[in-house]
């Protein structure tokens, strides 16, 4: 088994497709899975493998989704009643083990993503300068200095984890951008001063480019460090680059002022954290749908739900 996962996520990796690896490290009987069990979790949250049952598996998958966004293994350990205190460990992650079962598991989560992505589009001294540093900090580098080589941008399949860079110092940047923010590359930048910048902003404007799609654009590109040379125009360029894929996460922040549906739950039951889209126990009662991590919650719920309910926040 494991040597058919792992096949498949060197397939996955050849194919430039995200997944996590999720490895059991330590067990404390009673367990189903042992350890060097393995799952891997795709970016749709599919699970191939294993590495335990109801209670594992939910976990592993939503701190492996988790993994997948922000770029950074974790160890999850499930602790069952009478288990090894957690709080002996820094940087584990602690979740009750409310399998019928009971035992401990510790369980490795480690992201595999592809190469992060830098279109430069455009030519020019901080272009150079921004291909060598981006080469040298692990991206890969697609150059498209002319119209010619635009056609590149509709086979590129743009997504969240790449970076564009325009820099054509004509009115093409317009023509360029409203193509580039079409797609769902997550950072999108253009080199000119600040009033060009904003002027090609109004234009794409009245182009039509949606203003959440704006949202996501920042020109003047770079961090503000006084730079002046193409060379210290690149470093800050390249360092908002680096700044906006390590917290990436905060990508998915809800604007102020606008509400979010939840996206989680807590199992009042057992306390642990339930993925609504993907949760499999539900139960309705007093006008509240209630979610549950396994059919044993569920259960025990629908024995008394106003009891439960009284201690969970409306």
């Amino acid at each position: 088994m494991a040597d058919t996962l792992l096949a498949r996520a060197a397939e996955l990796q050849r194919r430039g497709e995200p997944f996590a690896l999720a490895t059991v490290v330590r067990c404390e009987a009673p367990t189903s899975a042992k350890p060097g069990a393995k799952a891997l979790v795709r970016q749709d949250g599919t699970v191939e493998g294993w590495v335990g049952g109801a209670c594992a598996e939910p976990v592993v998958v939503r701190e492996a989704l988790h993994a997948l966004r922000d770029g950074r293994p974790r160890l999850v350990g499930l602790y069952g009643e009478g288990g090894r205190t957690p709080d002996r460990t820094e940087g584990v992650l602690d979740y009750a083990m409310t399998c019928h079962s009971g035992g401990t598991l510790e369980i490795y989560v480690e992201p595999y993503l592809p190469v992060p992505l830098l279109v430069l589009v455009g030519h020019g001294p901080v272009v150079d300068t921004l291909a060598t540093l981006g080469q040298a900090a692990g991206y890969a580098v697609v150059p498209l200095r002319d119209a010619a080589a635009w056609a590149g941008l509709d086979t590129l399949g743009l997504g969240r984890r790449a970076s564009v860079v325009v820099a054509t110092h004509a009115d093409s940047d317009e023509d360029a951008l409203a193509r580039v923010l079409q797609t769902e590359a997550g950072y999108v930048s253009l080199v000119a001063s600040r009033r060009r910048a904003a002027s090609v902003v109004e234009r794409l404007r009245q182009r039509g480019v949606p203003s959440e799609r704006l949202g996501r654009f920042k020109a003047p590109a770079g961090l503000d460090l006084g730079a002046v040379t193409p060379a210290e125009i690149a470093v800050s360029i390249l360092a908002e680059i680096i700044q906006h894929h390590r917290g990436d996460k905060l990508a998915d922040a809800t604007p102020v002022g606008i509400s979010a549906e939840p996206t989680e739950a807590v199992d009042p039951i057992c306390g642990m954290t339930v993925d609504i889209a993907t949760a499999r126990y539900h139960s309705q009662a007093e006008g509240r749908t209630t979610y549950f991590c396994c059919l044993h919650c569920k259960e025990t719920f629908e024995q008394d739900p106003p009891r439960y309910l009284s201690q969970q926040p409306a």
